[in-house]
């Protein structure tokens, strides 16, 4: 195999690993040679994730924790560094989300949506850093939102997580690359997963995603594992503080 197309001899971590865009992400890092490590806050999700991946051939290990929680980041650093002597990937996955009117926000509310989403990440990744340094090629990944980048109606304190993990990953890509540590952002617009599964059930509000979509429809996870995955290969080795927005051409729709 091509040593620039594969992650063999990686070490992966990702948060909110065990549904949707993140599990994704999980089979993927596994199937190209990474050794796994996947959070999520439910012990059951855990368990059943282990046993679907069931396989002697491949490495992986679930980690139980909040993201949102400081103490529950430090088990999880705490617990990779037990394991590993480096880090090669970290992708900061997990995310929430209440729509309301800016006016009609709880301060708990707030709180949760920037804790789970943005100071999450944020706090991760510093921690993290002595693993992700003694790689010297390691990659970081934040998975933002085109609502980001372009207002859409999932309300106002979601989209400014998504759009300050994009300039966090601005800022980490200059900061870190002496170290040889990129950092992407991936920003997906609406995809398949159990965050939005009872938007889209509403079928009139998926027709109308469908006509502001280019492409005609909503996004599968393994459509941005993929390019997380490849912004995590050798073959990126070139692509560092970059934000790209997977959502079947949606942002430069001007309708």
């Amino acid at each position: 195999m091509n040593k620039r197309w594969t992650l063999e001899g990686n070490t992966a971590l990702v948060t909110g690993g065990t549904k949707g865009m993140g599990r994704a992400m999980v089979d993927s890092f596994l199937s190209w040679g990474a050794e796994v490590f996947f959070v999520a806050r439910n012990k059951e999700d855990i368990a059943r994730m282990e046993s679907e991946l069931k396989d002697p051939s491949k490495s992986y290990h679930g980690i139980r924790a909040d993201v949102s929680q400081q103490a529950d980041r430090e088990k999880i650093i705490d617990f990779v560094n037990k394991r590993v002597q480096k880090l090669d990937i970290l992708v900061n996955n997990v995310g929430t989300n209440i729509r309301n009117k800016i006016e009609d926000y709880t301060e708990e509310q707030i709180k949760l949506i920037m804790d789970t989403n943005f100071i999450s990440a944020f706090d991760l990744s510093r921690k993290i850093l002595p693993l992700l340094k003694s790689s010297g090629k390691a990659s970081v990944i934040f998975n933002s939102s085109v609502a980001g980048i372009n207002h859409i109606r999932t309300g106002s304190v979601y989209g400014a997580t998504k759009a300050a993990m994009i300039q966090l990953t601005k800022n980490l890509a200059v900061e870190w690359a002496e170290h040889g540590i990129r950092v992407n952002a991936v920003a997906p617009f609406y995809i398949k997963t159990p965050l939005v599964e009872h938007i889209l059930a509403d079928k009139d509000f998926l027709q109308e995603i469908h006509d502001r979509t280019p492409m005609r429809r909503v996004g599968e996870p393994h459509e941005v594992a993929d390019l997380v995955t490849f912004l995590c290969m050798p073959a990126a080795s070139y692509i560092t503080g970059q934000s790209i927005a997977v959502d079947g051409g949606f942002t430069i729709n001007m309708l």
